[in-house]
């Protein structure tokens, strides 16, 4: 049995405004403060002599790859995004930013932002414009009920609002 894996599907490019921030700023904590932190740590380590049976030096090596791992990411991801600032001219309707409540079949409600990939976060309902849920929405206006595929089955939602400001 094979471990291969097709490549998973590339994510959109679009993030807000406030997303781009984010990431410039995790690129700028990351290259200013916490490499340079790592560095002189590893310096310090590798000072101690035997580097084959330091464990710190082992590890500092570890953090500063997966440092770099990262500071590859994000510049490759901030040249590739696009940043969407435009509110749509037509209120009422789903795009990237809004705001969505939807209802279930039960009558329960979710709220949820979509948002860019690099931006999801569950505990604040952002959801990536990629996701089956977003996917679903996207172009539809309140009132509407969409049909959206979810691992526990096919699901129906009520649109009962869309905004693009946060209450």
């Amino acid at each position: 049995m094979s471990r291969w894996r097709p490549p998973s599907e590339k994510s959109s490019p679009y993030i807000t405004a406030e997303g781009h921030a984010r990431l410039k700023a995790e690129f700028e904590q990351l290259w200013r403060v916490r490499r340079p932190e790592v560095v002189r740590a590893l310096s310090a380590a590798a000072a101690e002599g035997d580097r084959s049976e330091n464990a710190e030096y082992q590890y500092r090596k570890k953090e500063l790859r997966e440092i770099d791992a990262r500071l590859k990411y994000l510049t490759l991801r901030l040249e590739d995004v696009k940043i969407v600032e435009i509110k749509p001219s037509r209120d009422g309707k789903v795009f990237f930013g809004a705001w969505v409540e939807l209802a279930d079949e039960a009558g329960e409600s979710r709220r949820y932002r979509i948002v860019g990939a690099d931006e999801t976060d569950s505990a604040r309902g952002w959801i990536s414009v990629d996701s089956p849920v977003a996917r679903a929405v996207l172009g539809r206006a309140k009132g509407e009920i969409v049909k959206v595929r979810l691992p526990s089955g096919e699901t129906e939602f009520e649109i009962v609002a869309v905004k693009y400001a946060e209450d």
